[in-house]
């Protein structure tokens, strides 16, 4: 069976550790580190991936690339008066992942536009990149296509803010599926009993 141009391009991304990819990575996060926390691209860097997750190109759509820091919460070290374990500023997670925390803080970097996927790209050390694609919900060619234009309803507003994204909606629970998946996510009063 011939593959096609986009199962080339996903098992490319899968030999990244390959030496000239490597090198080729290098010299990208270099660039990547220098540049601002978001920045708009012209073209998404996975163009295999951003396909799965709806972009298109055509007018209306834009992916932004955003950077976020690695690892978990920093809070001040109290000064006084605490046992060393209840400081409570060491291991602190958030109930929100940090492909959430970028859509939402490339949603606010474009109020007009409304977040529809993201998915990750890149990592060092530090930082953590990921590119999200944004809809113009007032463009004509977006209020005219059948595939895409839900988007443009009032009930769609904000939907980054509200965890109806794709990697919001795994940091809520919302993706389990196995046993007794007819209810996804049972209350979490109902498990303590």
């Amino acid at each position: 069976m011939v593959k096609g141009m986009y199962s080339h391009i996903s098992e490319t991304w899968k030999k990244s550790g390959a030496d000239e990819m490597r090198t080729m990575w290098r010299e990208r996060l270099t660039e990547w580190r220098k540049q601002p926390v978001i920045v708009r691209v012209e073209h998404p860097t996975r163009l295999d991936r951003a396909r799965r997750l709806g972009y298109k190109a055509k007018q209306g759509y834009i992916v932004a690339r955003t950077r976020v820091r690695r690892g978990s919460l920093r809070r001040t070290r109290p000064k006084m008066g605490r046992k060393p374990r209840k400081m409570g500023f060491k291991k602190l997670t958030p109930s929100k992942n940090l492909q959430w925390i970028s859509e939402e803080r490339v949603s606010r970097k474009f109020p007009n536009l409304e977040v529809l996927n993201s998915y990750y790209v890149a990592e060092d050390g530090r930082w953590k990149w990921f590119e999200v694609i944004l809809v113009d919900p007032n463009h004509p060619v977006i209020k005219n296509d059948p595939n895409i234009n839900w988007i443009c309803n009032k009930s769609h507003r904000r939907r980054v803010f509200r965890g109806l994204t794709s990697s919001a909606r795994k940091a809520r629970g919302l993706r389990h599926k196995g046993k007794g998946a007819e209810k996804v996510r049972p209350s979490v009063r109902k498990g303590r009993e």
